[in-house]
């Protein structure tokens, strides 16, 4: 392994030389958990931007139609606001001031495991609460967000093989990690319209991600509320290897230095949806971020920022058009809601 690969690298080649190759997912695990455990990977200085970043506009809108669906539902007391990886805060201090304007102000609990990014969310956002996971957050009305969260969560690869559909493990190769070669997977853990797929097909799958939703969805359903998901992905479980590395604000081989960029994989929307409905919730969505956003009246919101302060027109229109273009990330990036039996729907998802 190259030196400049870094102390997990180094953890990760040991272990593999020791014990054999790991699977996918907790070679992500690893690579992730120090990534964020060790830095704030946010903004022109780090390594990605978030929605949130771009502009205010997005957490405005989350919080508004979150805080809708709040009044729809009869004004419930107790409601909490949950944000699952909250990053610096922005996406939060922006939704919970639309919230405030709508005669609505929560008690605020985030789920984020980064030390650094806890005290950037303390810093724009007081009073908050933190959690490690959803477990130790109170019973109540959540009105949850999870923005650019579950792509993060470590995922597997199967791979199809002339002899079927097997697991993808991570090996050592002469200077990086290399895919290797697992078990064969049964037929019943592939989507039926993929179980006939070329050989070297990749199929992407996050247990992680299903469990993190179901127990969101299960809160949901027993004491009431609605979430949004926002994130990069697609609408229908989908072949083809997705996982990537981002450093510096340029894409970065995932095979190399592991926990030194960020690593995610597409989020599979359909998949999340069907998990989270055995618990009870109904599911909106997803549809393209650029629309939903359309829908909730940004091009309104930036006229209006623009009316208020004409120097920043420019910039204004620039991250409207970024949030919602085809081309940008209104088409990539999805929005799905989830809402109690008991909520109505919510706004955006028509």
């Amino acid at each position: 392994m190259k030196p400049e690969a870094g102390p997990l690298a180094e953890r990760l080649a040991r272990l593999i030389a020791a014990s054999g190759p790991i699977d996918v997912a907790d070679y992500m695990a690893a690579a992730n958990a120090h990534y964020y455990g060790t830095r704030d990977p946010l903004g022109a200085s780090g390594d990605f931007v978030t929605a949130p970043e771009i502009s205010q506009m997005f957490g405005e809108l989350i919080g508004l139609c979150l805080a809708d669906s709040w009044q729809r539902a009869g004004r419930p007391d107790g409601a909490l606001y949950v944000e699952l990886g909250p990053g610096r805060g922005t996406l939060a201090a922006d939704a919970l001031r639309a919230m405030r304007g709508a005669g609505l102000a929560p008690e605020v609990h985030f789920v984020e495991i980064s030390p650094m990014l806890r005290a950037a969310q303390a810093e724009r956002v007081k009073p908050a609460q933190w959690h490690e996971d959803l477990s130790t957050i109170p019973d109540g009305p959540w009105l949850a967000v999870a923005n650019e969260f579950f792509d993060a969560l470590p995922a597997r690869q199967l791979v199809a093989t002339e002899r079927g559909w097997h697991e993808r493990l991570v090996g050592i190769g002469e200077d990086c990690f290399v895919p290797a070669a697992g078990p064969r997977m049964p037929d019943s853990a592939i989507p039926a319209h993929l179980r006939a797929a070329p050989r070297g097909t990749i199929l992407e799958t996050s247990p992680a991600a299903l469990g993190v939703v179901r127990r969101l969805a299960h809160r949901l359903a027993a004491g009431g509320g609605a979430a949004l998901i926002a994130d990069y992905g697609h609408a229908r479980t989908s072949a083809g290897e997705t996982l990537q590395a981002v450093r510096g604000h340029e894409f970065a081989d995932p095979w190399q230095a592991p926990g030194e960029s960020d690593l995610t994989v597409h989020v599979d929307f359909e998949a999340l949806g069907a998990a989270a409905a055995k618990e009870g919730v109904r599911i909106f969505g997803p549809v393209e971020q650029g629309a939903w956003l359309t829908a909730l009246g940004i091009d309104a919101r930036a006229a209006s920022l623009a009316r208020g302060a004409p120097a920043r027109a420019e910039e204004i229109e620039a991250a409207r058009h970024r949030l919602v273009a085809p081309d940008r990330m209104g088409s990539l990036f999805k929005m799905m809601g989830l809402a109690s039996s008991g909520w109505p729907g919510l706004a955006g998802f028509a």
